[in-house]
């Protein structure tokens, strides 16, 4: 599972681009527990949701022109130019080209192959999310129409470890992917090849993962304020109880109760 002992490759950090942040800071208050701390006058309306005074997350209003509301997984890189390099040789594009935060750290925003958007950090004085694991991001997951273009591509970009497990029946399969030479230790995210039609909107994905101690609790709490039920509360043997939803403006996020339960986060 994913920790905050950061290294290339591997996600440190992750935001929220709303059309309303201050509703999105009550939803996300009542479903986790989570609160908003501004980043200051000259941040342009961006700041932190903490928990216990740890960031578990970044919070801002959109700017893209376009742009819908969403999650965005940061994946550590050591250089952001040399980052965008291999991401337009890999067949991706440059979402925005890299960008300092004075004194914290440099940031770039991508496009895979397949249209799903990620984005990463080369930290500085910021090293990433102070929490992961219970009540924070726990686990990243991608959902893309071509599994094998992808881990072909995030390789090339990340040189990241992939490993296919079977899944039940004959529903193809999910592939672990971990930091270089971490193995399954090392494990992070996984892909996940779904048809056009089983994608909401029809569109590949970077989707977040917050661990909670209890999911049916957690759905709801989010259902009665707004969100959307994609996929109800289901066990899966060796991993937990895990339901994917969609907050009020449409952004995707998944929960998970692991199986056994999550020790507490760091």
């Amino acid at each position: 599972m994913l920790t905050n002992d950061y290294v290339p490759g591997a996600p440190s950090w992750l935001d929220l681009g709303s059309r309303d942040v201050d509703a999105a800071t009550e939803f996300y208050r009542a479903v986790f527990g989570w609160e908003f701390r501004s980043a200051g006058p000259d941040a342009g309306g961006y700041g932190m949701f903490q928990l216990a005074g740890q960031t578990v997350a970044g919070l801002g209003p959109i700017t893209g022109e376009g742009a819908s509301p969403a999650w965005t997984v940061y994946f550590e890189t050591a250089d952001a130019d040399a980052t965008s390099k291999a991401v337009e040789q890999g067949g991706g594009t440059v979402r925005f080209a890299p960008l300092d935060i004075p004194g914290e750290a440099r940031i770039a925003g991508y496009t895979d192959p397949a249209g799903a958007e990620f984005a990463v950090l080369q930290p500085g004085s910021l090293k990433g999310l102070d929490r992961t694991g219970a009540d924070a991001l726990c686990w990243t997951e991608l959902y893309t129409t071509d599994a094998g273009q992808a881990k072909r591509f995030y390789g090339t970009v990340f040189g990241w470890d992939t490993e296919d497990m079977p899944l039940p029946g004959d529903a193809g399969s999910y592939t672990i992917v971990s930091r270089a030479g971490g193995g399954q230790a090392g494990s992070h995210g996984g892909i996940m090849q779904l048809a056009p039609e089983q994608l909401p909107d029809g569109l590949c994905y970077w989707q977040p993962y917050f661990g909670v101690a209890d999911t049916d609790a957690v759905v709801t709490r989010a259902t009665s304020r707004g969100a959307t039920l994609l996929m109800a509360a289901t066990d899966v043997q060796g991993v937990g109880r895990i339901a994917l939803l969609r907050d009020p403006e449409g952004a995707f996020f998944a929960v998970l109760q692991p199986d056994p339960p999550a020790v507490p986060a760091t």
